[in-house]
């Protein structure tokens, strides 16, 4: 699922501001890989920073401003790999954990399975050379679509007017514009995220209902197939766990989160032929979405190692079950190299407690 932007000094550029930038990047490009070593990341600190994506589309929705599309990804991607190392983040995790982390060296996950990481982002990643770790919600696979997307989906496909969602607690809410749906769809999100599992499916029956009463369907497409999960694995990208259904696991019992973890992993080792070693949780904020008896589960069921969505840098001797991340907003290589120095300063973000 799409995680929230982490607020400023995070935020990213100003569109208009790209090209401009991007030339003076380029022409100082020597110095920027100098300037990527002198802090961070690199080997004197075994600072890992791990970039946090979901999707990369093939073009901007209007809808859904967020997440990059191709040509934003192209500009990262390219700058990423002419400026750092960008390392499997298995291997990483290992080097640093010797204090053998090589200067620049950083990592790229995506979260959920959605299938543009097969049709748009591997394409570039191979490209440039980079690689990857996928975590993949093995119940979405085939042909399943997951609550947010359901949600985005439904509200793009509602016709113009009043549409009542009292199903959620929202009442009755306009529609007239793409500014409209946007706040709809946060809206709508929110109200349904921290919801039971049992609840949340009620509710996207509803937004089922809605969209079929308006003549329309929600796209069964979004996710991978089980054999594009395993082309991606047969290209160097390390698959990882992140549950059957992508569930709040504080919202579960212990039984059902147990569940959740040993099955997605079994299902992922029945498609690749191999167990997978890292996890990711859903949502993945400490105590909120995850405490620490989820990160125990994870570590019985067998993983090495899990991330979560604190913002920060993966550092040495910290718990291997709460690597934090971030996302990276910005595409010209100056201000990228800027963000992963800046970055050095988050590499202790608050975990999970209970």
């Amino acid at each position: 699922m799409q995680a929230a932007v982490p607020s400023p000094p995070f935020e990213g550029t100003n569109p208009g501001d790209e090209e401009p930038v991007a030339t003076m990047s380029a022409m100082f490009s020597p110095l920027l890989r100098v300037g990527a070593g002198l802090r961070y990341p690199g080997g004197r600190t075994g600072s890992l920073p791990i970039l946090m994506y979901h999707r990369v589309l093939h073009r901007p929705d209007p809808l859904q401003p967020g997440i990059p599309d191709a040509a934003q990804a192209d500009r990262q991607f390219r700058a990423l790999a002419d400026h750092f190392s960008v390392l499997p983040l298995p291997e990483a995790l290992a080097l640093q954990a010797e204090g053998r982390l090589p200067d620049r060296s950083l990592c790229m996950t995506f979260d959920d399975g959605y299938r543009d990481n097969i049709d748009v982002a591997l394409p570039l990643l191979r490209e440039y050379g980079l690689t990857a770790s996928v975590f993949v919600a093995s119940g979405y696979l085939d042909g399943g679509c997951m609550f947010n997307d359901t949600v985005a989906e439904a509200v793009r496909r509602l016709p113009a007017g009043p549409v009542d969602l009292a199903f959620a607690g929202l009442g009755t809410r306009p529609i007239s514009d793409n500014a409209s749906r946007r706040a709809l769809i946060g809206e709508l999100t929110q109200a349904i995220k921290y919801q039971s599992p049992e609840d949340r499916m009620v509710s996207e029956a509803h937004l089922h209902q809605l969209v079929q009463a308006a003549g329309q369907q929600i796209p069964d497409d979004l996710m991978m197939r089980s054999e594009q999960v395993l082309e991606m694995y047969r290209h160097g990208i390390d698959i990882g766990g992140h549950t059957v259904t992508h569930p709040i696991l504080t919202s579960l019992s212990a039984e059902l989160a147990h569940h959740e973890i040993r099955a997605n992993r079994e299902a992922l080792q029945s498609i690749t032929g191999r167990l997978p070693t890292l996890f990711a949780y859903p949502n993945g904020k400490p105590d909120r979405d995850y405490d620490r008896s989820h990160a125990r589960l994870v570590a019985e069921a067998g993983y090495t190692a899990a991330v979560s969505t604190a913002v920060g840098v993966s550092a040495p001797g910290r718990n291997a079950f709460e690597i934090p991340r971030f996302v990276l907003l910005e595409t010209s290589p100056l201000q990228i190299v800027s963000r992963l120095m800046r970055m050095a300063r988050y590499s202790a973000p608050a975990l999970a407690t209970r």
